[in-house]
């Protein structure tokens, strides 16, 4: 009898369905213009497989962790987010297709960045030349399953029935985000999983100030970054979850399964608890002034005018 119901079955078809729901608000012009337009998609992916696993490593060397746990801390940097920073996304009305780009795109390069920075983070950490590879097929089949496939259904839809999509939105934005909560904490605590990685309060407590710097810093990195490069503030918000919000159950997957190591999986276990939490208040501080101008009386300012893609 399989006991990883919520892992295996429910949580993919999950994501699915909220990808579907994401695409209920896109059109096939929101993604010509972000590639038509690509600075957006290249400042984020630079962002990610880059500036940030060099950020990790840094605080990975100043923090004082066992060296083990130091490869624990850059693993999770080499795991971008998928379909929850999609979601937070929407919730928060960043740029949903370039969120939605990114995913698909990253995807496929982490297939190859993944093996390179958890090799080169071995390598400096602990002397080892272990070298992992990934799942090519798999990856594309996911992501094919996850992200591309509902995502299109919904812009069909859209387009073809659009007074039904618009009326979704309001309903989906509660649905999706509970329906994604409820899921998630049935594979926490109900699911049997053989990867399980205990973690004692002072291991948290060791590890959680680190995770706390890649997960705030990751998000200013995105932030900051965009801003300096002209974007919009949507992809500035978009940008900043992307690259703050990583793919924990992959980089627990990497440390666990790839690399045989249950100790190196702790920083992405103590990642996880607050993580979603703090990229969607991040995601709120950032936005306040546009949430609180969701009245009639708001009028576009010079300074938006000015705004680039």
């Amino acid at each position: 009898m399989n006991t990883q119901i919520f892992s295996i079955y429910l949580l993919p078809i999950t994501l699915a369905f909220i990808t579907l729901g994401m695409g209920l608000s896109l059109t096939i012009r929101d993604f010509k213009n972000i590639f038509l337009q690509p600075k957006a998609v290249i400042l984020g992916l630079v962002c990610q497989m880059i500036v940030l696993p060099i950020f990790a490593l840094v605080i990975a060397q100043f923090s004082g962790l066992s060296d083990e746990l130091k490869v624990g801390i850059v693993i999770i940097a080499a795991c971008p987010g998928g379909a929850v920073s999609n979601l937070i996304t929407h919730l928060l009305k960043g740029n949903v297709a370039l969120s939605v780009s990114m995913t698909s795109v990253n995807s496929f390069i982490t297939i190859f960045t993944i093996p390179t920075i958890v090799s080169i983070a071995l390598h400096y950490f602990i002397g080892d030349s272990k070298e992992i590879t990934m799942d090519f097929w798999g990856t594309f089949l996911r992501v094919l399953l996850i992200t591309v496939i509902p995502c299109l259904v919904g812009i069909i839809i859209h387009q073809q029935h659009k007074l039904f999509a618009e009326s979704l939105e309001r309903p989906l934005k509660i649905i999706m985000p509970v329906l994604l909560a409820l899921v998630m904490m049935g594979s926490i605590f109900i699911d049997k999983k053989e990867n399980t990685v205990p973690i004692t309060f002072n291991e948290y407590l060791t590890v959680i100030v680190p995770c706390l710097i890649l997960n705030m810093g990751g998000m200013f990195i995105g932030f900051f970054a965009s801003k300096v490069f002209g974007l919009r503030k949507k992809n500035q918000i978009t940008i900043a979850i992307e690259v703050g919000l990583q793919n924990t159950g992959l980089a627990i997957f990497v440390a666990v399964s790839l690399l045989g190591n249950q100790h190196m999986a702790i920083p992405a276990s103590v990642y996880a608890l607050f993580t979603f939490f703090s990229a969607a208040a991040f995601g709120f501080i950032v936005n306040r002034k546009e949430i609180m101008k969701k009245n009639p009386q708001a009028k576009s300012t010079p300074e938006a005018a000015k705004e680039t893609v």
